[in-house]
């Protein structure tokens, strides 16, 4: 038996995406409790991927009326597009959530290109605040806090989720398509700003002279009176 059937078989009857470390689990807990599936208990990472290559590409040649797509660094069986119209009749179509803003979008572009980045660094490239448009990818599981940055203040650092991958079709990272211009642009490090809020984000040091009230001049001496 050939390990790219029993990979096929295991995909077609999951109710969810497999990732190739779930696979390797499956096949190594297979082997413990049958001896048909002992010869794939140590089937490495490379291998299984290799394997549903294959498949994909077997797939598409077929030009079946479903293939087999990695989505997350996931992998699933699904339908192809031109026959959506009828299967949405047969299951109905769940509702999704509000497309992203213009802003959004260029907001998690910039995250997604400079990854990990803090709310500051995003602000210098787009040019405007980002606080509401953060709150959205926040609350959307777009975007998630890593940490926070070896700088003054130790502001957050975002990157983006998997959800995000999900939400855009992509198998990894690296899918993404090429920015270089974005990646260009210069974006200066806050290792000397003060802050306002350290879990938000930087401001340079004359608005916080405009915010911070002046310390008060002591009065001059004055002379005493003349008898």
């Amino acid at each position: 038996m050939e390990l790219k059937h029993i990979l096929e078989a295991v995909l077609f009857s999951s109710q969810d995406p497999q990732s190739p470390k779930d696979l390797r689990d499956l096949l190594k807990g297979a082997g413990e409790h049958s001896e048909d599936a002992r010869p794939f208990v140590k089937t490495s990472y490379e291998t299984i991927v290799a394997a549903l290559e294959e498949l994909v590409k077997e797939h598409e040649q077929a030009a079946r009326t479903y293939r087999l797509i990695c989505v997350a660094e996931r992998w699933q069986f699904v339908t192809q597009p031109e026959f959506a119209p009828w299967l949405k009749a047969l299951v109905g179509e769940k509702s999704r959530p509000p497309r992203l803003s213009q802003p959004a979008l260029e907001t998690l572009a910039i995250i997604a290109y400079r990854q990990p980045v803090t709310r500051a660094e995003i602000e210098q490239v787009r040019g405007v605040a980002v606080d509401g448009v953060m709150q959205t990818l926040l609350e959307r599981g777009l975007v998630e806090q890593i940490g926070r940055a070896e700088v003054v203040g130790r502001p957050s650092l975002y990157a983006t989720t998997t959800t995000f991958l999900e939400y855009f079709g992509l198998r990894a990272l690296e899918d993404l398509p090429a920015a270089d211009e974005l990646r260009r642009i210069v974006v200066k490090k806050p290792e000397s700003l003060l802050t306002v809020d350290p879990g938000l984000a930087t401001a340079p040091p004359e608005q916080l002279a405009l915010e911070t009230p002046a310390t008060p001049e002591p009065a001059a001496p004055t002379a005493p009176p003349q008898p």
